[in-house]
Formats: structure tokens, sequence, C-alpha cells
């Protein structure tokens, strides 16, 4: 089923900063927000990766600026700001779709390891609506959205640092929106269940055993009640309606696009009862 386009207007005029921007949810949230007339400043690690992103992006008409940099460095979301200000004329949007995954329990994650995700996960976010919230003030206003995911709320078993991650960032939208709704500068957070990323085929490859990785990947899918995991382009496009004037009374949300996982209680009646 395919996603419904926004109208090719809506973000027209608009510059958005994307963060994770090469692969996954931030690739397809810096096509989505393009599509709706938006220009974007793509940030990654992974140059090659992000050059392939925005060569394709500028292959369909798009404006888009490339930073390569590590995200959870404050010059790498100085230079973002820069760029949105110096190229497109400023900034009225961010996606902090970055995010990296590591397996562990508080026993077993070294420190080395916990700051890593919280660095990359929760401190990016912290670091670019510091550099990014100026430039919407100077705007009149504007939209942050923050990846979160359905492990703010519950956890699956090892992930210590990943989990305290997700849920560090929710707390940090609430704290962004209380803190500057009086700017017209709204922050939400979107929380998908498992999404067909290259992170997840990463971690689907890593716990497969002797199973091919897609029959992992699908087994993880069918314990979402929809019956599969999300494609990226999914929680992209929820990311784009939050980050554009259709959700203009929305701000400190978490918004979870799971497939009805968390709605769903562990222990079913047997079939006929």
């Amino acid at each position: 089923m395919n996603t419904v386009p926004a109208p090719p207007s809506e973000l027209a005029g608009r510059t958005a900063v994307v963060t994770g921007a090469a692969n996954g949810i931030g690739a397809a949230v810096a096509a989505r927000l393009t599509a709706a007339g938006a220009a974007v400043v793509a940030c990654d690690v992974d140059a090659a990766a992000l050059a392939d992103q925005a060569a394709r992006l500028r292959d369909g008409g798009a404006r888009v600026a490339e930073v390569v940099g590590d995200v959870s460095r404050a010059a790498t979301a100085e230079q973002a700001a820069q760029r949105a200000e110096r190229e497109f004329g400023g900034a009225h949007v961010l996606v902090n779709a970055a995010g990296i995954q590591r397996y562990g329990t508080v026993e077993t994650t070294d420190e080395s390891v916990w700051n890593e995700v919280l660095a990359v996960n929760v401190t990016s976010i912290f670091l670019f609506a510091k550099h990014l919230v100026p430039l919407m003030r100077a705007a009149g206003g504007g939209s942050i959205v923050n990846v979160s995911s359905v492990q703010a709320f519950v956890s699956q078993t090892d992930v210590v640092a990943y989990s305290a991650s997700k849920g560090a960032i929710n707390a940090l939208t609430r704290a962004i929106a209380v803190d500057h709704a009086h700017e017209q500068i709204r922050c939400n957070a979107v929380c998908p269940g498992s999404v067909d990323t290259p992170m997840l085929r990463t971690s689907a490859a890593r716990f497969a055993g002797g199973r091919e990785p897609a029959e992992l990947l699908a087994e993880w899918g069918r314990s979402h009640p929809l019956g599969r995991a999300a494609r990226p382009e999914e929680v992209a496009e929820v990311c784009a309606f939050l980050a554009g004037p259709r959700s203009s009374f929305m701000t400190g949300s978490e918004v979870r696009v799971d497939g009805g996982l968390t709605a769903a209680a562990g222990v079913a009646l047997p079939d006929g009862g």
C-alpha cells in the first residue's frame, strides 16, 4: 500500500535539517520533505551513502545541502545551521532521525558503549535543537520532530542503553515543547515499533543463528498486531505531518507508529474460546 503524497506546496519555501539522512528513516524523511517542497540540509556520518541519497534527491529536482559529520558533536550541528542559513535563508524544521542500537544489560554494557549511545541518540538532539532554535525563532516559529521508539515505553531484553536513550528523547521532547511554545516552535516525538531499516537488518543478521535474517525479520514483524514491520516511508509520513502546518496544534506529543505493538496484551485467548 502506497502512502498518500503530501500537497506539493505544503512545505514550499521552508528549510528542514534532517539527521541520519543517509539511510533508513532519515533518508525516507528527507525524501518526503523534499517531495512536499522543502529544501533539506541532510546530515550523516556516512559520507558515501549521504552523497548517494543527496544525488537521488537532486535528480528529482530537490534542493539539498550535505553535512558530513558526527551528529553528537557540536561542530556538526553548528555547520548544519550555518548551511541552512547561508544556502536556504534559514530553518523551519528539524527532524532528528539519527540513532544507533547497541546490546547489553547494565552489567554487560561497557561505559564507553553507554556514552556512545546516549551521545548519538540524545545529545545530538540537544545540540541540533540548540543551534536550530534561533533560526526558527527568527523565522517566526518552527517544528522539531524527534525519532524515538516504543522502547521509550516498554523494553525488550539486553538493550539498556538504547531503551534509556529513547526514554530520554521523550522527556527532552516535552522540555523543548514547553520551553519554546510561546515562540511557536513545536516539538514532538515519533515512536516507531520495528521498522525495516539497515539497522534492524543488522540486528537480524546478528541474532539469526542458523536461520536467514529475513526469516527473523518476518518473525519480529508478526509480533505487531498488523503482522509486519513498518516501512521507513510510513514513519516518514508521520514525521512530515508533524513537521508541517497540518499539525499546528500539536506539541509535546508522543506519536506511536508501531502497528499496534504497545496496544496489545501479551496474553491472548485461545481460538474458539
